[in-house]
């Protein structure tokens, strides 16, 4: 095992002591629909956390209105790291800057671990141009044309797919979904051209012979699917990547999230689960809590220019 790995460990069994251990498990609260890139990254850190902390870890999923009911259930929690948030970019980054009545705050969430990162794909249907270049030719050639689907006005994927179409000076037409599975469906019957997703539905759909990865927006090419590039490798400025990562209740105890930290840090130094990830586009993270704490603030400083402009709202 890697040394950080070990310090991990180290970490954790030298904060058991000084910790009861809670009589209920620890349910990982996932604001996104069953079969998504959050759903199968909280589900496969569950797995290996509840044997490191010697109690269950369980995964729910509570979705609906851009994660604000599951990120709104989790900050009305008990403060005990007990009911913690697998967020995503969108609750944490986002919705904070555009949501005019939003249910809770930033501050209503302790960071706990960062776990992951995730490019988005581009996949198209059948039919359409599936190099990155020519697809984008696609797109000029015929303006306002093209839809592509996303999950939501004011989704990361959507926000995302506005960065692209500023930079490159696209005008294509935008279709908003409840979630990943239904634009894959629609793709796949060719109904819609092109769909803007986490990794996991992209590749999919690529499995079924009814659609192909066009692109992905992260820095650089994933290192299982070196043939497939970035726009970022031809267009510079349009990295964008969401993140996941465990929050619990504001005022939850010091030493119960480090507790976590330590967990979640010794499991995403597994190569198995580093595979397993990657295997659905997903780069697994890490980090101390203080570390997450200040790249929350940097990705909010990040984004909030590009939705300035955007001028988009919730609520």
């Amino acid at each position: 095992m890697a040394d950080i790995a070990r310090r991990a460990l180290g970490g954790l069994f030298l904060a058991a002591p000084a910790l009861a251990q809670p009589a209920r498990p620890i349910v990982i609260i996932v604001p996104f629909p069953p079969g998504g890139s959050t759903d199968v990254t909280a589900r496969l850190l569950a797995e290996r956390m509840a044997p490191l902390l010697g109690q269950p870890v369980l995964t729910e999923n509570r979705p609906g209105a851009q994660t604000i009911i599951g990120a709104e259930y989790v900050a009305r929690s008990a403060p005990d790291a007990l009911t913690l948030l697998m967020s995503s970019g969108t609750t944490l980054t986002i919705n904070p800057l555009i949501g005019r009545n939003l249910p809770y705050r930033v501050e209503d969430f302790a960071p706990v671990a960062h776990v992951a990162t995730l490019p988005f794909a581009i996949a198209v249907r059948n039919g359409l141009p599936s190099g990155m270049a020519e697809f984008v030719a696609h797109i000029r050639a015929n303006p306002g044309r093209i839809n592509w689907g996303h999950n939501g006005r004011g989704s990361f994927n959507h926000i995302a797919g506005a960065l692209i179409e500023e930079r490159l000076g696209l005008r294509w037409q935008d279709v908003p979904y409840r979630g990943d599975a239904p634009q894959l469906n629609d793709v796949l019957a060719g109904t819609l051209d092109a769909m803007l997703v986490g990794g996991a539905s992209a590749i999919a759909g690529e499995r079924t012979g009814r659609a192909r990865i066009v692109a992905w927006t992260g820095e650089r090419r994933l290192p299982n699917r070196p043939t497939e590039p970035c726009f970022e490798e031809a267009w510079p400025g349009t990295v964008a990547v969401t993140w996941f990562g465990l929050l619990a209740p504001a005022r939850s105890p010091a030493a119960q999230i480090e507790r976590l930290n330590a967990a979640a840090a010794a499991a995403l130094v597994d190569p198995l689960l580093q595979d397993r990830l990657l295997a659905e586009g997903i780069l697994s993270a890490g980090g101390s809590v203080g570390e997450f704490s200040n790249f929350l603030q940097r990705e909010r400083d990040r984004w909030a220019p590009l939705l300035r402009r955007l001028d988009i709202q919730l609520g």
